[in-house]
């Protein structure tokens, strides 16, 4: 199938054009994953533990099966093939069949004629549950004396990274400990799709997804079916932000569909959605920070502790990243870096726009203002004291062998105007921190600056073969050449499909590029995740462009023709003179398809060294912010951010990157979090769980610095975390300036913001059992090391 998206705009690499698939969605005709609809379809619904956790003792669906309209009822049992699955290993089952995990964990699916039957078939399956203690605190997982949620323990990974000498002393310490809460990617599309059974005995899905392929090699072995015989479509996706990385209603579905003989949709309900997705992993860290008298770094040690929840997901990956970035972006000589994920009977957390980064962000800025403010140096002086650079060495012994402008991001951050003082008495009831509501004008106002830098892998990590195979197709179409573009990369709101349309004009000096729809016709392009589609997307299309532009310019060759050839204007030139219409070598189609695979990057060995990731993205971010201190009220004024994206495709791309990045770290900087009581999530909703709306947002203001990276296509990085792994350091920094407080965890409270200021604190609570606190620091679980990977599969990636 192949689809047009937009009209003909013109513009290839580095130019501002407008998406592809702009006009169809604001015109409300983009098909999204809850806009799927078959005619013969019937309709899905899970029934989920109200438990987190449980033994199931024994399920009645007797009066379920007798309801109206109902198609099907299936349990465990009724899994046709393997009955468990999972992002980087196999640990979540498809159905519960002896035991729940966690609150909204699926126990049982139902096929019903309409979506209201179906939801009062599910209320009529009566489940008898024994409850179970559960685990729900990440440092009472750690326990000896919690119970064990596997075989092994709580412990799903822990990291050791050794660099220099962690016993080399400083002049100056500061200590920290710091704690972030459960975030919600909170996309606006929900979770959908729609499984159609086919003639061959196999499956049709058209789902909203971030990864057709991993999607199919979890999806194929529970059905009990090769994976050729299970055939993936990408359904428009309403955003994602790493919540459609882990499988929701796919495999439920299918065996759905495969069991009635018909087609199956799902559609989750906002509520329904909160227990279905994965979130953010909240943290606790400890840290301690030493220095040189002129400021200089000498000496990191931390510690990070992550609740993964009840099943693995990415936990693996986030805590590894989590690790290696948390001594930030700066030179620091020597470090001993600890980072656990556990296991608990919470909701599974998994990706999430940055990966770990924001929480050690968060963490790492603050004890730089701290050391700030011990040394009596300004704290962006001391950034760029102590910034990377090309040649640097991080913690993980890995060299920065590309560009690493972060000098000149932290400097164009700063140097970004400040914004206008408000004139008292003229100002709009509206932009008062909490708005219209606000019922002072201005007598408790503070203002604060505060500044953060971050930094982030682009690309998946620690050896892990990541490549995008893409498919370019040339022909003669109605008006002259047209190139189609054939990939599995999944766009899910971040600007991949105008990319690769731009890569693709830019190299066939063509406008008339189309997609093709999304699917696993073609071979795996990863996941659109880690920053790395503008990278391997862009990459992949490069080289299959190329491949077709030798071709036909083998078939001008053929035809007589020498010289430097070249295109131009929809006509093949040769040493600058027209020989022909592209169209006119076009009577059989030319047709490319090319692997794009980044450099090779190496596991972390026991001391937490290799080459663990393919190149780094930056970025600096100054915070301008209004504190109502009577009320526990904030606006954030102002946004000052820099950004790195090695080169800019599509730099109007990099600048809204810039602006939703900053949406989301606002929003856990100072209002977003799940709130879990006893394993229990309290605020499923939008009513109750509050994101930024156009009245939170303030001016972000753009800077973007090109550095190209080195030996990759046009020189391009990645744009899609670094604002919002800056944005929650950057705006509590200015909080504290503003009101003197310490502000140690996020999101910051209206109570956190009033009353006393409470006397400040270094370390927190102690850190959990056998965790390595300030001083001493004995090794974990008094082990050299765990292993890296303790999955059955011995599969994993960042």
């Amino acid at each position: 199938m192949s689809v047009r998206l937009g009209e003909r705009l013109g513009g290839g690499v580095g130019e501002s054009v407008r998406r592809v698939d702009g006009i169809p969605k604001v015109k409300g005709e983009f098909a999204y994953g809850g806009d799927l609809w078959h005619d013969d379809m019937l309709f899905g619904h899970t029934l989920r533990s109200p438990h987190p956790r449980a033994r199931i003792r024994s399920i009645d669906v007797s009066q379920a099966l007798g309801g109206p309209g109902v198609h099907a009822l299936l349990l465990a049992e009724d899994v046709p093939g393997r009955r468990t699955y999972g992002l980087e290993f196999a640990d979540q089952p498809v159905l519960a069949w002896d035991e729940v995990q966690y609150v909204g964990q699926p126990v049982a699916v139902v096929a019903a004629e309409t979506p209201e039957l179906a939801r009062r078939a599910v209320g009529r399956i009566a489940v008898d549950y024994e409850v179970l203690q559960p685990v729900t605190d990440m440092e009472e997982a750690l326990s000896p004396h919690a119970p064990k949620l596997r075989e092994w323990g709580n412990v799903l990974r822990h990291v050791r990274i050794v660099h220099g000498d962690p016993d080399a002393e400083a002049d100056v310490w500061v200590e920290g400990y710091y704690e972030t809460g459960m975030q919600d990617q909170a996309a606006l599309g929900l979770e959908a799709g729609l499984a159609v059974p086919a003639e061959d005995g196999g499956v049709d899905l058209f789902v909203s997804t971030q990864w057709l392929h991993v999607d199919r090699k979890q999806i194929a072995p529970c059905l009990g079916l090769p994976e050729e015989k299970v055939r993936l479509s990408l359904a428009g996706v309403g955003g994602a932000f790493g919540s459609r990385e882990d499988l929701h209603m796919q495999i439920h579905a299918c065996m759905l569909a495969l069991h009635t003989g018909r087609p199956i949709r799902i559609t989750y309900d906002r509520a329904e959605s909160f227990l279905a997705h994965v979130h953010r992993h909240p943290s606790r860290i400890w840290m301690r920070t030493g220095a040189n008298r002129d400021g200089r770094l000498v000496n990191v040690r931390a510690r990070v502790v992550v609740d993964g929840g009840a099943f693995a997901s990415s936990s693996t990956a986030v805590i590894g990243n989590a690790s290696t970035f948390a001594a930030g972006p700066y030179e620091v000589p020597n470090a001993l870096i600890e980072g656990t994920a556990v296991y608990t009977n919470n909701p599974p957390c998994g990706a999430m726009r940055g990966f770990g980064a924001p929480q050690v962000c968060f963490a790492h800025e603050a004890q730089m203002d701290k050391l700030a403010k011990t040394l009596s140096i300004d704290p962006i002086e001391l950034r760029l004291l102590n910034a990377v650079r090309t040649g640097s060495v991080l913690p993980t012994g890995q060299v920065i062998r590309g560009s690493a402008p972060v000098r000149e991001l932290i400097e164009r951050a700063r140097d970004i105007p400040m914004p206008t003082p408000e004139r008292t008495g003229l100002r709009e009831p509206v932009t008062y921190p909490g708005g219209a509501g606000n019922v002072s004008r201005g007598e408790s106002l503070k203002r604060g600056v505060g500044f953060a830098v971050g930094y982030k892998n682009v690309a998946y990590s620690e050896g892990f073969d990541d490549f995008h195979e893409a498919r370019v197709t040339l022909s003669a179409g109605p008006d002259g050449p047209m190139a189609e573009v054939h990939s599995a990369g999944v766009e899910c709101g971040q600007g991949l499909s105008t990319v690769m349309v731009q890569a693709a004009r830019t190299e066939l000096s063509i406008d008339d590029v189309r997609l093709h729809l999304a699917d696993t016709e073609v071979d795996s392009a990863g996941s659109t995740s880690a920053s790395r589609q503008t990278l391997m997307g862009s990459g992949a299309v490069q080289l299959a462009a190329r491949a077709a532009r030798d071709e036909l310019f083998s078939r001008a060759r053929a035809a007589g023709h020498v010289g430097e050839l070249s295109i131009e204007d929809g006509m093949i030139r040769s040493d600058g003179a027209a020989v022909g219409e592209v169209i006119d070598f076009l009577k059989e189609p030319v047709v490319a398809t090319r692997v794009f695979r980044h450099r090779t990057t190496t596991a972390m060995d026991h001391r937490g060294q290799g080459d663990v990731h393919v190149m780094f993205s930056f970025c600096a971010q100054r915070a301008v912010v209004e504190v109502d201190e009577d009320l526990g009220l904030v606006r954030v004024v102002q946004v000052a951010s820099a950004m790195d994206p090695g080169r800019s495709i599509n730099p109007q791309g990099v600048q809204g990157q810039s602006e939703g990045g900053t949406a989301m770290g606002l929003g856990l900087a100072v209002m977003e979090e799940i709130q879990v009581t006893d394993g229990i999530i309290g605020n499923a909703s939008f009513t109750d769980y509050l994101i930024p709306t156009i009245l939170d947002m303030p001016p972000v203001v753009t800077e973007i610095v090109e550095a190209p990276e080195p030996d990759v296509p046009y020189g391009v990085k990645g744009a899609g975390e670094n604002a919002t792994i800056v944005a929650t350091a950057a705006i509590v920094s200015a909080l504290r300036h503003a009101t003197g407080r310490e502000l140690n965890r996020v999101p910051v409270r209206p109570d956190d913001l009033v009353g006393l200021v409470p006397p400040v604190t270094t370390s927190g609570p102690p850190p959990p059992p056998d965790v390595p606190g300030p001083e001493p620091m004995p090794t974990f679980f008094g082990q050299d090391e765990v292993q890296a990977d303790i999955s059955p599969t011995g599969e994993g990636r960042i």
